[in-house]
């Protein structure tokens, strides 16, 4: 008699939790925000912000993390100031010339060639004319000017400043010479 008392009472409870659900209404939840996140559309309307749009051009004058400031400007004096001052921060031991190669092949090869002769997969094609050698007496390349150009471009070269860190850049800056310095020994 108290085993059916005791089946009894633990019958009444569960019927009693079972009926008090409802699928309408949704339960409690421990720090909901975790489990229904507000997704942000970057155009989408937004009473936040004065002219009523979620994207937002960042301040004059910000610099992004991990970037730093670029002083010479997308001018010819720019080019040549950055051609006769501008000096790589990087030394001999911080450039792995395996690694950037890999860089190298993937954004510069394209046009200069692996070698830097000017002969790449675009040039042999006839799709861009006058890709000129990294050995060409007339140019005389220096780390300024070879990063300038990586940073703004230069004719039909486009800039490559958002697709390499400025480490890259310096990277590729030495890769750049070290072709340069084989294309020079290899032509005497």
């Amino acid at each position: 008699m108290k085993s059916l008392i005791k089946i009894l009472v633990l019958t009444v409870i569960l019927t009693s939790f079972a009926s008090c659900k409802k699928d309408s209404v949704p339960n409690y939840q421990y720090m909901p925000n975790m489990y229904a996140p507000v997704g942000y559309e970057a155009y989408s309307e937004s009473k936040a912000f004065a002219n009523g749009i979620e994207a937002q051009v960042s301040p004059e004058g910000t610099i992004a993390r991990g970037h730093s400031l670029f002083e010479y400007e997308n001018t010819t004096e720019g080019y040549n100031l950055a051609k006769e001052t501008l000096k790589s921060p990087l030394d001999s031991t911080q450039v792995d010339l395996e690694k950037t190669k890999v860089l190298f092949d993937i954004y510069c090869a394209i046009c200069h060639g692996v070698k830097g002769d000017g002969q790449g997969n675009l040039v042999k094609r006839e799709k861009i004319l006058g890709v000129p050698r990294y050995d060409d007496p007339a140019r005389a390349i220096t780390e300024g000017s070879i990063y300038h150009v990586i940073y703004y471009g230069k004719n039909a070269m486009g800039s490559y400043k958002n697709q390499l860190s400025e480490k890259e850049r310096w990277e590729v800056v030495s890769y750049v010479l070290d072709l340069k310095q084989k294309l020079e020994g290899s032509a005497k």
